[in-house]
């Protein structure tokens, strides 16, 4: 009798709980797209593993399978759907499946070039595999470039690549840290110095 009025109240938090949270979690669902690549490591079976590209007609030719079509499929499933299809040749396999966005680091970075990396993997990851940034660079201010287009400025390197929807084919670019921030160290030295010159040149004035 008296549990009615407070079946309200719980029925509109679950539904503004789905219709915020769910949004969230499909983001954060992974899946390829073409350009991408997906790594495949099948245990004791280095022949049938290895790193394979989606094709633009977001197809994946694979040892043994042949073409598979893996787009917009979530890597959990497409695990599970490699399993089953080995499993018709190799007993029980154990396999693991990463997708790789194919991304190019450039700017202050010492080895800039074209890069594979996990989605999972921070933007100072991905700037680790091009060498580390160079004296200059500034971590805290990467651009994000797409067909030409500048997505986002100043990206801080702890995102992920998920998470700031990086896609094969973009680009990241280290930017350059501001003129007084590359030379701070000069300038406090000379400030260091100028002040010591002036209170040596007024103790020689107090002392005559």
């Amino acid at each position: 009798m008296h549990t009615a009025p407070f079946r309200a109240p719980a029925l509109l938090f679950a539904l503004l709980l789905a219709l915020f949270a769910g949004p969230a979690l499909a983001q954060q669902t992974t899946t390829l797209r073409p350009g991408d690549a997906i790594r495949v490591e099948i245990w004791r079976e280095k022949d049938l593993s290895g790193e394979f590209p989606v094709g633009v007609d977001g197809t994946v030719t694979l040892p043994l399978l042949g073409r598979q079509r893996l787009v917009d499929i979530p890597m959990e499933q497409i695990r599970d759907t490699l399993i089953a299809l080995y499993g018709r040749t190799l007993r029980n396999p154990s396999i693991d499946v990463t997708p790789i966005r194919r991304v190019s680091v450039l700017g202050e970075v010492q080895k800039p070039g074209l890069y594979g990396a996990d989605p999972t993997l921070s933007l100072a990851g991905v700037v680790a595999l091009a060498g580390g940034s160079t004296e200059d660079g500034n971590l805290n201010s990467i651009r994000i470039i797409r067909d030409g287009q500048v997505l986002r400025e100043k990206v801080g390197a702890g995102e992920t690549l998920s998470g700031a929807d990086i896609r094969s084919g973009d680009q990241i670019v280290v930017e350059r840290r501001s003129w007084f921030a590359r030379n701070t160290v000069f300038l406090l030295s000379a400030g260091l110095s100028l002040a010591t010159s002036i209170a040596t040149t007024i103790i020689l004035t107090r002392n005559r």
